[in-house]
């Protein structure tokens, strides 16, 4: 599952983070010895290899033969197309105008052609004027700095422009960037700055923005577009170029063969943001957050390449390889001026794990009166699987079920006496592990049903008896859980198994499959050439006959929703499955937890009414939704500067009421600094500040967790007082009650061993 995308054109404008792992759009491995080298800056027009064309022809070969909702590539495909390319492309509608578009209007009928007749001339033109369009956009902005702005003028910018026209002309664009321009400017005036810091700032930010721009290339060209086509025929579907394939392998099976380190663009340099434990960077000991990557250098002799100014993928490329090779990195220390000396050190690459997004658990402790209980919690980021090594018959392949059993054998040891899954902006991922994790929980029986675009039912579940964990549990989810995470609340909803809490989930019920196109093409190269599609092959339905597309899972018992549900969500997309249901599979729930469910509400209703951090929480969000739903913002100074004192004094209460309840900084002024707006982009503070407040945001309390944690503290205490009530409740009667002996554990349920499956 993946959520809505930013504008191509917007997300330049971003900091351009990278990792050598999940967060960077990484290339092929790079091999010992290996000569490679990345231009800074894009050779204009950029133009489509016979490759790119070959690979678009074989992904609607694909696409109109073999997905579950197939639709032909014809003249009603390609006007889809050309709207989705347009809004990958400029969904804010500040780089193209009305006359732009009446030139390529032509096109609307013709995308299809294109694909099929390997001609992509038509799209590349679209992209080299974007591109072209943008530098120039920016080039506009930064003459504007020189003469500064009339900040007393009344007028207003409005910056949320998804429905508006394009400009009608370049008079028209002209103003919108002054406006655009004008607003970063006052920001920063408000924020305390004076005009030549202001000029020097937004320069050297617009001047970024160009050499980020100018370093697109045919591959983000061509990804931009064929993505477009992929969403055409459904939300879920993608194309994966080489780069996108590779990174996709890696968040899935959560390690790759680097050296181990988290890249972010800061200026013009690579800069070390996080180094992985037990890495080949940490284990060096040479290196700290904050280095700035200078030249890279193949094997453990050769020409050091400068690679100064260069994208972080590109970066990435050259420090990725394959295991036990040797790639030598030369940095600017983080405590050296610019002109400091440089230290050159020789890295042998090795499997590097990515933990940041494994399972992780702890214990919340809860206290109600004269009783205290463990709850157990298990936050699970993405049901990842390395599928590879799955099919390899790696018995070690690293496994989402396999680390949530162990976890669960731990939480045991540890005498919990409920567990919590948190599942909250949990994606999705395998539809293996959303199956066979659900198996942890119940003893054995149907957890998912998946229809193919036959119609064809296949019933998929848990065929090993035994339980890893047989005690009260709670899901807590939100609209951010989705796919997998929306199987496996469903099933324990289904099976009457534990409490589903939180806010309804995104309502994704479709199931996606990879297909290596290289696998079908008719080169020899060994490189991955033509990508990858990730294609919807069948949708999957609950075990009750239900659906979760469109409608998701409703929790039992509701927390606030975010505000988000208009823009975010299964529901917002234009081509989404419409829901359906197919009979019920063959399975008995092992309780029936609605007649609890109102005593349940009562308490949660009287504790949050009281409060004073769910009240806060509250009041937070209404304030964001009142901020959200702002889509112009005035540019007069005076004006600004008094909603700037009165948004000022609300967060200032909310600071105030923040550090009565889970304390602050000790310090009011970073407290209050901190949430101020200083009118920088992430990438222009200190990395130190971007760390600390990250570090300040994990520590920060979850009144939803905490809420969670004491509902099911008042379920345990429900079933402890009433045996009759435990024997429903609890797992086949209750005979089960491994959960309420402390020292108590069993071994860890094994994962089957099934071939991968498709991923969502």
């Amino acid at each position: 599952m993946k959520f809505r995308r930013t504008s191509l054109a917007l997300l330049l404008a971003l900091t351009l983070t990278g990792s050598l792992g999940l967060h960077a759009q990484a290339a092929a491995d790079v091999a010992d010895g290996a000569s490679q080298q990345p231009r800074k800056q894009s050779t204009l027009p950029l133009q489509p290899t016979p490759t790119e064309a070959q690979a678009a022809q074989l992904s609607a070969r694909f696409l109109t033969r073999f997905h579950y909702d197939a639709k032909p590539l014809d003249d009603a495909m390609s006007a889809k197309i050309y709207k989705a390319y347009f809004d990958a492309l400029d969904a804010e509608k500040v780089f193209f105008t009305q006359e732009d578009m009446a030139k390529f209007a032509p096109l609307k009928s013709q995308f299809d052609d294109a694909i099929w007749n390997k001609d992509l001339s038509g799209p590349f033109s679209v992209f080299n004027l974007y591109v072209q369009r943008a530098v120039d956009r920016m080039t506009f902005a930064r003459g504007l700095l020189k003469q500064g702005f009339d900040l007393s003028k009344d007028e207003s910018y409005a910056y949320d422009r998804k429905k508006a026209d394009w400009p009608k002309d370049k008079a028209e664009l002209d103003d919108l960037w002054r406006k655009r321009t004008k607003n970063d400017w006052l920001r920063l005036k408000l924020a305390g700055k004076n005009d030549d810091d202001i000029r020097k700032t937004l320069d050297k930010r617009y001047a970024g923005y160009i050499d980020r721009v100018r370093q697109l290339d045919g591959e983000d060209a061509f990804q931009t577009f064929m993505n477009a086509y992929a969403e055409s025929t459904d939300p879920h579907t993608d194309y994966l170029g080489p780069r996108a394939a590779e990174n996709f392998d890696i968040s899935m099976k959560l390690s790759l063969e680097g050296i181990g380190a988290v890249l972010q663009q800061r200026d013009e340099y690579i800069t070390m943001r996080e180094i992985v434990p037990a890495g080949p960077v940490a284990k060096s000991g040479k290196f700290h957050v904050g280095d700035r990557i200078v030249a890279i250098g193949q094997g453990t002799s050769g020409p050091m390449t400068d690679v100064i100014g260069w994208r972080v993928d590109d970066v990435v490329k050259q420090l990725r390889g394959k295991k036990d090779t040797t790639v030598r990195v030369e940095v600017l220390p983080a405590d050296a001026g610019v002109d400091g000396k440089h230290i050159t050190v020789a890295l042998v690459r090795q499997k590097v794990s990515i933990e940041e997004q494994a399972a992780k658990s702890r214990v919340i402790d809860i206290k109600d009166g004269d009783v205290s209980r463990k709850i157990g919690v298990i936050e699970l980021p993405t049901f990842y699987s390395d599928f590879g090594a799955r099919r390899e018959g790696d018995k070690n392949f690293k496994s989402a079920t396999r680390d949530v059993a162990k976890l669960l054998g731990e939480l045991k040891a540890q005498g919990v006496e409920g567990v919590i899954m948190d599942l909250r902006n949990n994606g999705g991922g395998s539809l293996i592990e959303a199956n066979e994790l659900t198996g942890l929980f119940i003893d054995k029986g149907p957890v998912v049903q998946v229809r193919d675009a036959r119609g064809q039912v296949d019933v998929q579940g848990d065929d090993t008896p035994g339980m890893s964990w047989s005690g009260p549990m709670a899901v807590l989810v939100n609209r951010g859980s989705a796919s997998a995470s929306e199987i496996f609340s469903a099933a324990i909803q289904d099976w009457g198994r534990g409490l589903i809490i939180g806010e309804p989930t995104f309502g994704k019920g479709t199931v996606q499959n990879l297909v290596d196109l290289d696998r079908f093409a008719s080169s020899s190269s060994e490189k991955p050439q033509f990508g990858e599609l990730k294609m919807t092959i069948a949708e999957f339905f609950r075990i009750n006959g239900g659906s979760t597309q469109l409608k998701g899972v409703t929790p039992d018992i509701q927390y606030p929703k975010n505000g988000d549900e208009k823009d975010f969500g299964e529901s917002t997309y234009d081509n989404a499955l419409q829901w359906t249901q197919i009979a019920p599979a063959d399975y008995k729930p092992v309780a029936d937890l609605k007649a609890y469910l109102g005593p349940l509400q009562a308490k949660h209703d009287a504790r949050t009414a009281k409060s004073p951090a769910w009240k806060l929480m509250l009041d937070e969000l209404a304030q964001y939704k009142a901020m959200r739903d702002k889509t112009s913002i005035s540019l007069n100074y005076n004006q600004r500067e008094t909603e700037r004192k009165q948004l000022d004094a609300i967060q200032a209460d909310f600071r105030a009421r923040h550090k009565a309840i889970d304390g602050g900084t000790g310090n009011p002024d970073e407290d209050q600094q901190d949430s101020l707006d200083d009118g920088l982009n992430a990438n222009e503070r200190s990395l130190k500040s971007e760390l600390q407040a990250e570090k300040d945001a994990k520590k920060a309390k979850d009144p939803q967790l905490q809420e969670t944690a004491h509902i099911l503290f008042d379920a345990i205490g429900m079933i402890k007082a009433d045996p009759k009530l435990a024997a429903e409740v609890l797992p086949y009667g209750g005979k089960d009650k491994a959960w309420e002996t402390t020292a108590s554990v069993t071994p860890d349920k094994p994962a089957a061993s099934a071939a991968p499956a498709a991923a969502h």
